[in-house]
């Protein structure tokens, strides 16, 4: 999968510069701080109490552990390390499969850090240049390194990490509002791509987030033998339900494939430990934009996130700001924002922000670009976006 670019403002014009301030001011920390069928939500049955706190070693919640069993699944020996058996059988597929129990203490600071990217790459024969649809390959924007402190400068954005066949993974996200719970959401948005296999596979494992990771930005050598707090400042938040769109789970492949336009998700994530909601804790969430806007009608917008493929190492947020063209990827399919950014894997769901009515919202979320690094392309939020979200919020968000 192929992670989002970040880069500054190419400084094509004042109002580039003038949305380039913009987008910054909003991402930064807030008075919100605490002083049908289209989507596919995991589950239908809800594992309401999956990540409600800190595991202790006790059992697992029975709606857990049935849940399991309804697997063939003994709970006791996937705790004790049989999630990482990838035998078909134990490939937990369709919406109502999907479990994610609380490991206590699994991703610790180095496990965070040796995570990889899933990378996304298309090729050029796998889009459509001559249709008159797709604008010209953008020109290539340098990822500029985001300001630290992180939670003072782009509270909402944060790391996705998840177990898959290859190994712990790693992506991007954005704390996003939840408008049944103004105030107190818990809801983070990320690329289908980070949570499902799409249709050569099933759901991934041990799929959590944490928001402001490595905070101050600091190296490598300088996070050896690092603390939880330094690489995780706002804990460990587990995702207790997931939905992403049926289009990413039927057609999704290794480089987006036909699912790409619909590579989007939305994780509800309780804290490893404590009870305060995501959003009290970082201090700020952004408004999702499901308008779907035409390209020429954004204007700048910009890609945050964690790559993590070389030349990065994935420990250092950073962002990209450019004018949007259009790609597509077929004739029957929507087409994709497209920017130029040189970020890598690993800022793959990462958000994309404009600036709306004075407001920063998140527009778009990486999920491809080419093996160059020059571009990435996330899809438009239309209506299977939104109802993804809907579903997300109003039948999960309260439990």
């Amino acid at each position: 999968m192929r992670s989002t670019r970040p880069s500054a403002a190419r400084g094509r014009n004042r109002r580039s510069l003038i949305a380039a301030t913009g987008l910054a001011a909003a991402l930064a920390l807030t008075a919100t701080a605490c002083n049908g069928d289209k989507g596919d939500a995991a589950g239908d049955k809800p594992a309401a109490t999956t990540s409600q706190g800190a595991d202790t070693g006790a059992k697992l919640p029975g709606d857990i552990a049935d849940k399991l069993k309804e697997h063939g699944i003994d709970p006791d020996k996937w705790k004790g390390g049989a999630w990482k058996n990838w035998n078909k059988d134990d490939w937990l597929r369709e919406a109502k499969d999907f479990v994610n129990p609380v490991i206590d203490g699994l991703w610790k600071p180095e496990r965070m850090k040796s995570a990889k990217d899933p990378n996304k790459t298309v090729q050029s024969k796998d889009y459509a240049s001559d249709q008159g649809v797709t604008d010209p390959e953008p020109e290539p924007v340098k990822a500029e390194p985001e300001k630290t402190p992180y939670h003072e400068n782009a509270a909402p954005v944060g790391k996705v990490f998840f177990d898959s066949p290859e190994g712990s993974m790693v992506c991007s996200g954005t704390v996003v509002k939840d408008p049944a719970h103004p105030g107190k959401s818990n809801l983070v948005w990320t690329a289908g791509h980070c949570v499902h296999a799409g249709k050569n596979g099933g759901w991934y494992r041990n799929i959590t987030f944490v928001p402001s990771y490595n905070d101050l930005g600091k190296s490598a050598s300088q996070l050896q033998n690092a603390t939880q707090q330094e690489v995780a400042p706002y804990g460990t938040y587990w995702a207790d339900w997931v939905s992403t769109s049926n289009e990413w789970i039927n057609d999704g492949g290794p480089t987006g494939g036909a699912g790409a336009p619909y590579d989007f998700a939305v994780l509800h994530v309780k804290p490893e430990q404590g009870t305060k909601s995501l959003e009290e804790t970082v201090g700020n969430a952004l408004t999702v934009d499901f308008s779907a806007p035409s390209v020429p009608s954004v204007g700048s917008m910009g890609a945050w996130g964690y790559p993590a493929a070389p030349p990065y190492d994935g420990l250092l947020m950073h962002k990209c700001i450019d004018r949007p063209g259009r790609l597509s990827l077929g004739s029957g399919l929507p087409t994709m924002y497209r920017i130029g950014c040189t970020m890598t894997g690993g800022s793959s769901g990462g958000g994309w922000f404009r600036v709306r009515d004075g407001k920063t919202v998140l527009i778009s979320n990486t999920s491809i670009g080419p093996a160059e690094n020059t571009w990435l392309a996330g899809p438009q939020l239309g209506s299977e976006a939104q109802q993804v979200f809907d579903t997300m919020s109003e039948k999960y968000g309260s439990q």
